[in-house]
C-alpha cells in the first residue's frame, strides 16, 4: 500500500492561504509559518502529519499527496475543513 508524509497549514481563507504560499517561497520556514498560523493541531509540530497510506486523508488531500512534486509547497487546497498549502515530505 502506498503511503507518503506529509505536512500542511490549515488557514480559513484562500487569500490567507495565498499570502502564506508567497511568505514560504520568498524563503519563510514552512514549519514556523504553520507554527503561528495554521487552525490544525499538527500546527504545533510544524504542521508535521505523520506518514499516512491512501484513503486516510479526505480525497482533495489524497490526489495531491500521492501524486503531487516532492518537498514543493502545494495550494490552496480546497477541503470541507479549509485551506490548506501542502508539503509532500516523502512517498513510497
Amino acid at each position: 500500500m502506498a503511503q507518503a508524509s506529509a505536512r500542511h497549514i490549515l488557514v480559513n481563507s484562500e487569500a490567507e492561504c495565498e499570502a502564506l504560499k508567497s511568505d514560504i517561497e520568498q524563503g519563510r520556514d514552512f514549519a514556523d509559518v504553520a507554527r503561528e498560523h495554521s487552525k490544525c493541531p499538527s500546527g504545533r509540530q510544524g504542521g508535521d502529519l505523520g506518514t499516512f497510506g491512501r484513503g486516510q486523508m479526505v480525497r482533495e488531500f489524497d490526489e495531491v499527496v500521492f501524486t503531487g512534486d516532492l518537498n514543493k509547497v502545494h495550494g490552496p487546497v480546497k477541503t470541507q475543513f479549509g485551506y490548506h498549502l501542502l508539503e509532500v515530505t516523502s512517498r513510497s
